[in-house]
């Protein structure tokens, strides 16, 4: 791979990194402070880890693990927690799934990307397979630290961040409608380039 595209992809990862490592700091603060009493949570996690996925596949899973280490850091949560978030989190992953099931061309997980880009009921659908990724994921974590098994907790999970459920997919959406934001990199790189080699052949046919 050319060494220039390992640092493009290493510098975009950490700026999506330290971009969700501050919104969930303030969010996670904000919430505790002004909100203590409330039953619901908002959090950017899920909706980066959509658009990274996105970006970059696999690598999103580091931005899962900041996610859920900034929550928990900022509320103070114990070592269970900070388990549950970061472990649980990395289960939006199974999102992935998608870009396999449209990826069956030549081109593997990058047709797949576009096939779920292009088409804003796909996109809902992939958000909405991450944000119920992360709910099971923690569940299944938490059970297994000796949390409840019961509908009930599996319940609250849900309900605490269904702000998040909307907010993500309002973000999602309107990252589709950003050039380049949510589309494979690889695919927005080869395309930008095509682009302005048409471009530059164009300047040159009217100029001779």
């Amino acid at each position: 791979m050319n060494r220039s595209f390992e640092q493009y992809r290493a510098i975009d990862l950490t700026i999506m990194g330290v971009i969700l490592a501050v919104c969930e700091f303030l969010t996670a603060n904000a919430a505790a402070k002004w909100f203590p009493n409330e039953l619901y949570a908002l959090s950017p996690t899920v909706a980066v880890v959509c658009i990274v996925m996105m970006r970059w596949g696999g690598y999103a899973a580091i931005h899962a693990v900041i996610g859920g280490l900034v929550y928990c850091l900022t509320l103070g949560g114990d070592w269970k927690q900070i388990v549950i978030y970061c472990v649980g989190n990395c289960f939006m992953l199974i999102a992935l799934a998608w870009f396999k099931f449209f990826g069956k061309g030549g081109k593997g997980f990058r047709d797949g990307k576009e096939k779920v880009r292009s088409k804003y009921y796909f996109t809902l659908l992939f958000t909405i397979n991450a944000f119920l990724g992360a709910q099971i994921g923690r569940f299944a974590v938490s059970v297994a630290l000796g949390g409840s098994f019961s509908y009930d907790a599996f319940a609250a999970f849900l309900v605490n961040d269904i702000i998040t459920l909307l907010f993500s997919v309002v973000v999602v959406l309107i990252s589709r409608r950003v050039d380049g934001l949510f589309e494979d990199q690889k695919s927005y790189l080869i395309r930008t380039e095509e682009e302005r080699k048409r471009e530059e052949n164009e300047k040159s046919f009217k100029n001779s």
